[in-house]
């Protein structure tokens, strides 16, 4: 291998440093020698940001099989049934060892606190540090991850591509940001956890860098994806003119919370019996249809009626977070609007975190094992990465025994690739990257139609593959780019109904035709998709 490429060997590889990431990583270190890579830090993901708490039948007035059925109910007749099945049952258990490795959720005296969320029946979000529960868990892995020799982490690393002859995956090529170098990581087993690709919407509650690499890369290796027109828009998000968007968490609804238009009327007994606690997406599409209806660029969320002191404590952080934009929540109306939130499609994989390629391997937001079906049922993402990524690593140990060696083709394509972009690249890379973000925003949002559709496709279609560079660092994000945001569009153009998340106003009926999937797979290097008949 050329001297200008570092090569490095471990047991086991992981892509991204959310939940998924960092649990896989601990776990995995009890069977070889583990090493991270994240492309900014450990607290920049969506697990560390995750406020609402993670969704557990831990309670004796709660069971599986109620956590089962509301998972059913909200996935509109999508989900992998088995899947749920075992993720709320092995959840339980993921849970009750976190609390034992020093997780300590909130409750009191008489015991744990529970929260209710939008779908669910029973009380059985637990919360940490208030409405941080994410961050708790994360510093606590975090801590855990620094005391094993055998893990090692490495930031502001960019995965390049994945080494694949479309059948096996070998590891995978890095620039690593710090030391300006490019380097060659050869692994037994590679498990992308890097998250999902909300983040390419103009309005997000996604950091920046959740822009969906992962799945590219994984498109790139020979991956299948599917589900890819199940976006999640978070229904609450802070929404004041000149101010930055930050999620307001379900949990205040949870709590009491009343939302209510510009004329202090509230609304959501127009759309649903459980009013501010439906589903996230019949959450979102009232609130979007109160702003288009008033044109306004909000509707509020109202706490007034609470109790200040638990607000205060309960929700210290959006307290803190809306007084610096000079909102008192236990006085004030908070501005809210839809964000784009969560990726429900990703990569596709079984119950075993297992992709169609040899020891590729993906778990959290960027998998697609099936379990949320058409909508997430709130607070499950948490509990999804838990699980998942423990039988990502149960089955690596089983399979991924030795390393194979790498096709001397692809150390060869290594050595192409050039670290270097010019400022006329990065200028079109963030050119690009606003108008498409806007373009999805605008164009593929909450609510869908033919017309606003192929006004996208032709948006993202003025981006050519024949104008980069694809061995070019700067370029080869933006060939990324384009294709998350082809994948998303396209899909919802091909899904002709209105299902979960996905809502088209002009076919705003669920059909049983669709009762399928759309995968995406490049053939004979052309993307194509198929339909997989839903089991």
């Amino acid at each position: 291998m050329s001297s200008k490429v570092k090569e490095i060997k471990t047991d086991f590889l992981i892509v991204g440093s959310g939940l998924s990431g960092l649990y896989s990583a601990l776990y995995a270190s009890n069977f070889g020698n583990v090493l991270i890579l994240t492309k900014s830090s450990i607290q920049e993901s969506n697990s560390y940001w995750a406020q609402g708490g993670i969704a557990v039948a831990i309670d004796n007035y709660d069971s599986v099989d109620f956590h089962y059925d509301d998972t059913i109910s909200v996935g509109c007749g999508l989900n992998n049934e088995v899947g749920v099945n075992i993720m709320v049952n092995e959840g339980l258990q993921r849970v009750l060892e976190l609390i034992e490795q020093g997780v300590e959720f909130d409750g009191s005296e008489t015991g744990l606190d529970f929260g209710i969320e939008g779908g669910h029946s029973r009380r059985r979000i637990l919360h940490a540090l208030g409405n941080e529960t994410g961050k708790a868990i994360v510093d606590l892995l975090s801590k855990e991850i620094k005391k094993r020799k055998n893990i090692k982490i490495l930031e502001d690393a960019y995965v390049m591509n994945l080494f694949s002859n479309s059948k096996s995956c070998f590891g995978c090529l890095v620039f690593d940001d710090n030391k300006k170098n490019k380097i060659a990581i050869h692994s037994k087993a590679t498990i992308l956890a890097t998250g999902g690709g909300c983040g390419i919407y103009y309005k997000s509650t996604n950091p920046s860098s959740t822009s969906g690499d992962g799945i590219a890369m994984a498109i790139d290796a020979g991956a299948v994806v599917t589900d890819m027109e199940f976006v999640q828009f978070h229904p609450t998000a802070f929404s004041k003119n000149g101010s930055q968007s930050f999620l307001i968490s379900e949990a205040l609804r949870g709590e009491g919370g009343k939302l209510i238009n510009h004329s202090k009327k509230r609304f959501m007994e127009n759309y649903s019996d459980q009013m501010e606690l439906a589903p996230r997406h019949i959450v979102a599409r009232a609130i979007f249809n109160e702003m288009r209806a008033n044109g306004e660029k909000n509707v509020f969320l109202s706490l007034k009626h609470l109790d200040s002191s638990r607000i205060k404590t309960r929700f210290k952080n959006i307290y803190e977070l809306c007084m610096r934009e000079g909102i008192d929540i236990t006085k004030d109306d908070i501005p809210v609007s839809p964000a784009a939130h969560y990726m429900i499609g990703g990569i596709k994989t079984d119950l075993f975190s297992r992709t169609n390629i040899m020891n590729l391997y993906a778990c959290g937001e960027v998998a697609c094992s099936g379990v949320h079906g058409a909508n997430r049922l709130a607070s499950n993402s948490l509990l999804e990465c838990l699980v998942f990524a423990k039988r990502a690593i149960d089955s690596a140990v089983e399979l991924s025994r030795k390393f194979e060696k790498i096709p001397s083709s692809l150390i060869k394509k290594s050595i192409k690739y050039s670290l270097v972009s010019s400022d006329k690249k990065v200028e079109r890379y963030l050119s690009h990257r606003i108008a498409l973000s806007q373009v999805v925003n605008n164009y593929v949002g909450i609510l869908r139609n033919k017309k606003d559709l192929l006004f996208a496709l032709s948006e993202i279609s003025t981006i050519k593959k024949n104008d980069l560079d694809s061995f070019d660092l700067i370029d080869s994000r933006l060939m990324n780019l384009k294709t998350i945001v082809y994948l998303i569009t396209k899909s919802a153009l091909l899904r002709e109904e209105s299902r979960g998340v996905h809502v088209r106003e002009d076919f705003s009926s669920q059909s049983d035709k669709w009762l399928k999937h759309i995968n995406w797979k490049i053939f004979n290097k052309t993307l194509r998709f198929t339909y997989s008949e839903h089991q």
